[in-house]
Order: structure tokens, then sequence, then C-alpha cells
């Protein structure tokens, strides 16, 4: 059985240190606007695009802060037992939000969905978060994909990625984000995340990414690694934003 996923949500979990300039980057290079913060001590916020429903969502984390994902289901504790019959472990139960970790040790919640389908605007945007990329190290790659494609269902080209060490999951049509896979050179270690973005114009956008405060790391065929003031590592790739897909 797997679990039909009817909204993705992406956290930004923002450490204190240079929480303000972090929060302002990705606000800008999103062109979005910023929603009230919740939570019982302020720490939730969503950042609001022009047009459609979000998907981004910030939160005020401590240590050194990552990214992690939601994701809408019908029926949460269904899908939590699902998700621990494939190896995860369930953390915190409250209700409507189950907060669970993968066999890899990466964090993510099961939510309730909404009452109403979602849209996302994808159509016109130079530039789009539409990808999280888990980082896994070698020993764990293997237990991580199966445990991602047979919690959903998004089916992945195979179990051994390419010369690149990436290996994608099909985004299901209308939904907000896809996940991509990354087996790393380390042996061990946990699992983690990384955002990526769709740009019509790579080079254009690394620029405007730059003048925001971002620096590049490396440069690649279809991808250019940056790093967010901060630190945070996240990558421009040559997906076109209306699709998701390389062009």
């Amino acid at each position: 059985m797997t679990v039909e996923v009817t909204w993705a949500w992406v956290f930004l979990d923002l450490p204190q240190a240079g929480f303000d300039e972090q929060l302002g980057f990705w606000q800008q290079v999103t062109r979005s606007t910023l929603s009230p913060w919740r939570g019982g001590r302020g720490e939730f916020a969503t950042l609001l695009p022009a047009e459609g429903d979000p998907w981004v969502k910030v939160q005020r984390a401590g240590g050194a802060g990552g990214v992690h994902v939601d994701l809408e289901v019908d029926d949460v504790h269904e899908a939590a037992g699902r998700a621990r019959d494939l190896g995860a472990v369930v953390l915190d139960d409250l209700g409507t939000l189950v907060v669970c970790r993968s066999p890899g040790g990466f964090a993510f919640c099961l939510v309730a969905a909404a009452a109403q389908p979602r849209v996302q605007v994808r159509s016109g945007q130079p530039s789009l978060v539409d990808q999280v990329c888990l980082d896994v190290p070698t020993d764990r790659y293997a237990a991580e994909l199966a445990f991602w494609t047979d919690l959903t269902g998004w089916a992945a080209p195979g179990t051994e990625p390419g010369e690149s060490g990436l290996l994608p999951l099909t985004r299901p049509d209308g939904l907000s984000l896809r996940l991509l896979t990354q087996r790393l050179g380390q042996p061990d270690g946990t699992v983690t995340a990384h955002l990526d973005l769709a740009c019509a114009d790579r080079v254009a956008v690394t620029g405007e990414h730059e003048d925001l405060g971002a620096r590049v790391a490396s440069v690649h065929e279809r991808w250019t690694v940056l790093l967010a003031p901060g630190g945070a590592r996240y990558c421009l790739t040559d997906r076109d934003p209306d699709t998701g897909l390389l062009a």
C-alpha cells in the first residue's frame, strides 16, 4: 500500500544566527511575501507567491538549521503506520501532524490534507523552488530510495543513479515538489537535504542570486551549486520551471 500525497511543503529551517538575512534572501529569490508568524513561539511562517497556493514555509530552528518536508495526506495515522512498517521512526504525534524520521535519519512530517485542492502556478516563472534533493550516504542509499518509492508510490527510473549520482522520483501531476536522491561519496552518516530551483536561464538567475548575497561554490554541466547567506547549500538547475524537467 502506498500513501497518496495530495500536497508537499518544503520547510526552510533557519538558524537564529543570521536569521533575518537568510529569511530576506529566500523571500527575494522566491519573489514571495511573508505571512504572519504563528505557532506557540511565533516560529512558523509561509512564503506566499504572487499567484496560486504556497508550498514553502520557514521555521525558526535551533542548531545549524536545514530543510525538511511536510507531506499532506488524507489519513495521517494510516500514513504514519505505513511509514513505520517501511522502517521510519515516529518521533511525535500531534493529532493532525505526525513527525517521522526516515530509515536514513531524514526528518519529515505527515499532515492532514487541505479540504480544497491546491494549485501551484509554474508558468512564466524565471525560477522556481520545486525540488528537494535527499543527500544519501552510500551505505544507506538502497534502503532510503526503497523507503520513499514504497511510501509514496513515486516511481524512480531504476535503482541505481547514473554517473552524476542522481536519481529522481516521478512527480505526480499538480504536485508542488519533486524528490531527487543523490548518492554521496561518503559511506555512512545521516540523510540530509538541500533545495533545487528550476531555472529558465541558469546564468542569469545565478547573477541575480549573487547580487542578493549568495556565493557560487561550483559549476557543472546542468547545475550550479551556491551557498546562501548563512552557508546553506542549494542548486540552480537547467530544468524548465514550467515542467520541472530538463529542457
